[in-house]
């Protein structure tokens, strides 16, 4: 997936909506309106110059969102925008991996297979199918959640035909016995791979330290022992329950009216199982702090500190995310990149980040660095994060992350895509429609002291779960920090 700038405060929620870049196949009858409308749009929503900003922030779009729930239970939200002759809908159902019961794998399993027939089309006539409208269909499935998604032009001769054939893919499957193999294979080549993968190795380890018996402790792909046992019959079971009526939020932006979005939303809510929303899974105990090496001959360490962290709903969220800015969510000039590679070249990159989901995430901290300085690399990081805990944020830093937000939050809601995620993370998550304003808001009034007092009440030295992956090697004392250090890091992290 290819990155672009995007407030990383924010990326705990977009993060959650993952957005498809397959391009749109507009027919020559289209074109002209599509010009029109582009026309329209940068006259109406003229960029704003950095003359006419004058260091003060661009505007953000303003959304006027529309919520209302079908016959069925589906929850809907819906933005109007007129500026292009297409929409965007993205379902979000409760059928991540933290359904899987005692299946791991099952959830992305069933997700992966969506697509792969339908009466009467195998996968490649889907595919066509859509190509052929000018559509784009996308599918994923993740810790909380499965997204199944659509793209396509707002014109009836288009929507409609294309809206068959999604709501054909999601309601009814027919989950080929060739395709089930091929992925499964897919999969397990996967697993393969993975055991060269020292990063992936210690993810792994680090989220069953953390999570224990939880079901966030596996990994969405399940295992090389879960996969294989799996079946077809648990997939149509797994699709009956997780994919239905009651269990999903539809999130729709686009070129269409109220009218049209409800009868969108009727059909595709029409066409899925019926049945309620899941129960949410419990929240994880708290593990105790450890430390775990996995040998592995490479020239550099994996390491990995994590601690559980919080939930979509706690209301320190917008301190967190400030303060995590500061330490090590915003690339360069955080502490922990300031201290581990501009002074000392010690890592290509160090980053720490807070996920929160339906229950407590993880924060993490992860960095790669040279197998002869590891142990001294993981002081400098635990130093650097119990010193701030201590102090919390400079009046500088919290004043420069704020106008960092500033200028970047516009880009949250800049395309149709950006918006459609935004929606279906809110409606997942039940985050209130005035949520995006409410976080900025929120953001830019704190102070140093609700920062630090925050980030305390959420973590401490003493929790956390460590876990490297290297080969042992005798190790040699931290550079001095250094304006030009001598040695530089070893360049692009390997694996």
């Amino acid at each position: 997936m290819s990155e672009r700038k995007t407030p990383r405060l924010l990326l705990g929620l977009i993060a959650v909506a993952v957005i498809g870049s397959a391009a749109l196949y507009l027919a020559p009858s289209d074109n002209s309106k599509a010009s029109e409308a582009l026309d329209n749009a940068k006259s109406s929503q003229k960029l704003q110059s950095l003359a006419e900003l004058d260091g003060k922030a661009p505007a953000s779009r303003k959304l006027d969102v529309q919520t209302w729930n079908t016959a069925e239970g589906a929850k809907v939200l819906f933005v109007e925008a007129r500026e292009l002759p297409m929409f965007d809908m993205r379902l979000i159902f409760s059928a991540g991996s933290s359904q899987d019961g005692n299946a791991p794998g099952l959830a992305l399993l069933t997700n992966a297979m969506l697509n792969e027939g339908v009466a009467g089309k195998d996968v490649g006539a889907i595919a066509q199918g859509f190509e052929g409208l000018g559509a784009d269909f996308g599918n994923g499935a993740y810790k909380d959640m499965a997204i199944v998604s659509l793209r396509s032009l707002s014109a009836a001769d288009k929507r409609e035909p294309a809206l068959k054939l999604f709501s054909e893919v999601i309601g009814k499957p027919t989950f080929p016995a060739d395709s089930f193999a091929r992925i499964k294979n897919q999969m397990l080549a996967g697993f393969e791979y993975q055991k060269q993968n020292p990063g992936k190795l210690a993810s792994l380890e680090l989220m069953k330290r953390l999570y224990g018996d939880h079901p966030y402790a596996h990994s969405s792909d399940g295992s090389a022992q879960s996969v294989p046992k799996i079946t077809l019959a648990q997939l149509r079971e797994f699709h009956a329950k997780a994919y239905a009526a009651g269990n999903v939020v539809i999130a729709l932006v686009g070129d269409l009216s109220r009218s049209e979005a409800e009868a969108i939303a009727n059909q595709v809510s029409a066409a899925l199982p019926k049945g309620p929303a899941l129960a949410k899974i419990a929240q994880p105990q708290e593990p105790k702090a450890s430390v775990g090496h996995i040998e592995f001959p490479s020239k550099q360490t994996n390491l990995m500190l994590a601690q559980l962290g919080i939930d979509r709903d706690d209301p320190d969220y917008a301190a967190l995310s400030m303060g995590n800015q500061i330490l090590g969510g915003g690339g360069f000039g955080t502490r922990l990149m300031s201290e581990v590679r501009e002074k000392r070249g010690l890592a290509y990159g160090v980053y720490s980040a807070f996920s929160p989901m339906q229950a407590r995430g993880p924060f993490m901290i992860n960095l790669q660095t040279r197998a002869e300085m590891s142990e001294g690399t993981l002081k400098l990081v635990q130093d650097v994060l119990a010193d701030y805990l201590k102090t919390g944020p400079t009046q500088k830093e919290l004043d420069d992350a704020k106008r960092e937000l500033a200028g970047s939050f516009p880009l949250s809601t800049a395309s149709n895509a950006d918006i459609v995620g935004q929606l279906g993370a809110m409606g997942f998550y039940n985050l209130p429609l005035s949520y995006l304003d409410d976080f900025m808001r929120q953001s830019q009034s704190l102070t140093v002291e609700q920062v630090r007092d925050a980030l305390n009440k959420h973590l401490s030295t003493d929790k956390m779960v460590i876990v490297s992956a290297g080969p042992t090697v005798p190790q040699k004392p931290l550079p001095a920090p250094s304006d030009k250090p001598a040695e530089q890091p070893l360049g692009v992290p390997e694996h």
